[in-house]
Formats: structure tokens, sequence, C-alpha cells
């Protein structure tokens, strides 16, 4: 198979789909890996790092687009890449599309494959591609926050750990998954003031014997979230629906009722947020304000630390694309029944019930 690997044109994503290790391991199994000039430059990973491995090096985008059977990228396509897409092309990478209608139809249209990294999972509901992302994003939350609630940042000035004889800065987490685990576990480190919220009590009985009095463990509900949201110092939005829109948990006036400086990081926003003031930013303009309240809405967070993210990404990545490259996707699909949950949209079929109730569109199984 002609697998290809674009370099990434949203603002400041210096992540990469593939390593060199991966391009090697791809040629040693038979296939052709096209590159394109520069992909790998924001993550540390030269040219000849790549050609060395067995990669063609393609200057021109269109072209490796035109030669490709796979394009293995990090994120979703922007509408400049739009017009590259086309029929019976493989589309592995992250897409998100509940929140995306326009890139849904784009999909469609173009009668694109496009395999989603975040709805691949295994039987237990682990999201095995989405996982070090999260990881990534929950632990980087907490260190965005505590530098917004620096007072230059606009902050309230508070010390996330304080010191003693002050009190720390109280950080609500909404979520106890892998993001809300990884802020969770960044937070108590840091010395704050954590509580945590979950509709499962499983999760939480979890870490509350792992971290006992460190932390506050809170059942989810309405009247808790109002509650907690109104004290918050730092709010972090880690829940997920898998493939699904986020939930909207905080509503505009409980924002409203926090305290001016207070920081909201919603690492949901690329699933549409569960804050229902937050909207997508960029690394460029990462945060603004609503109602005095600093929001933080970077939809790829883990590009800013790019090396780190590329190598947790392809070391999860990898054994997929390898497995669709040699056994071709309805083989690979019909023998795994994780990826089969992957494939969101197939010859112009939407194939994901969630981004379907999402959109108000049809959709059907994929038939391979």
């Amino acid at each position: 198979m002609i697998v290809a690997v674009p370099k990434e044109i949203k603002t400041h994503e210096y992540r990469v789909g593939l390593t060199p290790a991966g391009v090697r391991a791809m040629v040693e199994d038979g296939h052709r890996v096209l590159i394109e000039t520069g992909a790998g430059r924001g993550a540390g990973i030269k040219d000849e790092d790549y050609r060395s491995a067995g990669a063609e090096l393609v200057s021109d985008a269109g072209e490796l687009y035109a030669t490709a059977e796979m394009i293995v990228k990090v994120k979703e396509p922007l509408p400049a890449e739009y017009p590259l897409l086309r029929p019976g092309l493989l589309l592995f990478t992250y897409l998100h599309l509940a929140p995306a209608p326009e890139l849904t139809r784009a999909l469609l249209d173009r009668e694109v494959t496009g395999i989603a990294y975040e709805t691949v999972e295994l039987a237990d509901g682990f999201l095995p591609l989405l996982h070090p992302m999260s990881e990534v994003a929950g632990r980087m939350s907490v260190q965005v926050g505590a530098h917004l609630l620096q007072r230059e940042q606009g902050g309230k000035g508070l010390l996330l750990g304080g010191v003693p004889g002050v009190r720390p800065a109280r950080v609500v987490i909404l979520g106890a998954g892998t993001v809300g685990g990884n802020a969770l576990r960044i937070a108590v480190g840091m010395g704050a003031d954590v509580r945590v919220i979950d509709i499962d009590s499983r999760r939480l009985a979890v870490l509350d014997d792992h971290y006992g009095n460190r932390i506050q463990t809170l059942m989810s509900n309405s009247q808790t979230i109002e509650e907690e949201v109104h004290g918050a110092d730092l709010l972090i939005g880690a829940v997920l629906v898998a493939g699904a829109r986020a939930p909207l948990l905080v509503r505009r006036p409980q924002v409203a009722a926090m305290t001016a400086g207070s920081v909201i990081v919603d690492v949901a926003v690329d699933q549409g947020g569960c804050v229902e003031t937050t909207h997508p930013t960029t690394h460029d303009h990462p945060s603004y304000l609503v109602d005095g309240i600093i929001h933080y809405g970077v939809a790829n967070m883990p590009g800013a630390v790019s090396r780190t993210s590329t190598f947790a990404l392809t070391n999860a990545t990898l054994p997929y694309v390898r497995h669709i490259a040699g056994q071709g996707l309805a083989e690979a699909a019909r023998t795994d029944a994780a990826l089969r949950k992957g494939i969101n949209t197939c010859g112009g079929t939407l194939c994901s019930r969630p981004v379907a109730e999402a959109q108000g569109l049809n959709w059907s199984p994929c038939s391979l």
C-alpha cells in the first residue's frame, strides 16, 4: 500500500503522523511511504531521518494526496485541504466530526473513507488511540490553568499550591476519565485543593482509594456542578462521550457567578465543549474573557508539546496503520471490531450513529 503523511497545516500544529521508526516498520512490511517535506520539523524530526528510514520525500501536498492510498495525519483536514480529498482515499486521523458538519459533508461528498482515531474503541470501552493525547491534554490543562491564574495573565494572582499559611487554589475537574485522571494527578502534585466530579461511582471509588483525603470525589448532578463551579479558581472540562458532542454541563449563568479572574480550561472543546461559553481557539490566541472569566479553548493542546505527543500518538496508531496496510481495510475491519468502530464515513455514507445524531443526518453501518 502507498501510505502518505502530509505536513499539518492547523495553526501551531507541530505533530506528525508517523515517526522514522514507523516509516521503517512500514517499509520493512513492503509498503511505500511518502512524507511531505518538512512534515516532521515541528517535532524535531529531520527530512533526512525519514529518508534514512526508507521514506520518499514529496514537496507538493497535491502530489502526495494524489498518489496515496492511505493518508495518515494527526488533525482533521481543514477547508484548504478539502480539494485534495478524492473518492476511495483512506484517511486515518483525528476527525471529531460531531461538531463539524462542514467537514462531515466534505468527506461524504468526496466519498472518502474516514477512520477517526477517537472512535476506535475496544470491547471494554477503552479508546486506545485517543488515550495518549488525552493523557497529554489532561496534564497540560493544569499547567496552562496555573499559568493563566497568574496576575499578568489576567488571573486572580494565585499560586496553585499556595504556601504555608495561605490556601491553595481550588481546582474542579468535570470528568474522571483519562483527561480528568491525568489533570487530577498533576493538580494534586502541585498541591492544589482538588475536587473531581463524575457520573461513575466506581471510577470515583478508585480515585478515592488512591488519593485518599488529598482530593474530594463528588457524584455528578446539576446541583453539585453549580456549587463547585461557583467556588472554582480553575475549572477543567474533561468529559467525553465517544464520537458524540460533549454534553453541556456548565451554562453561562454559572460561569457569570464565578469570581472574576477564575480560569476555565475546556479540554472537551474539540467535541463541542462542556461549558456553554467555550469556543475553539488557537495557540496564537489561546484565551479570551467572558463575564470576567478567562477561557482557554485550544482544540489541539498536545500540539504544543509536539515531540512528546508525536511519539506517544504513533506508539498507539502504528499497529493499526500496519494492520490496515497489510490486510486492506475491509479485512482489517472484519477481524478487528475496535477498528471497525473507527470508520465514520465510507463511500459517501455516514457510518457513525453519534455523528448522525449530533447533526440530524441518516447513517448506516459500514458495509466494506
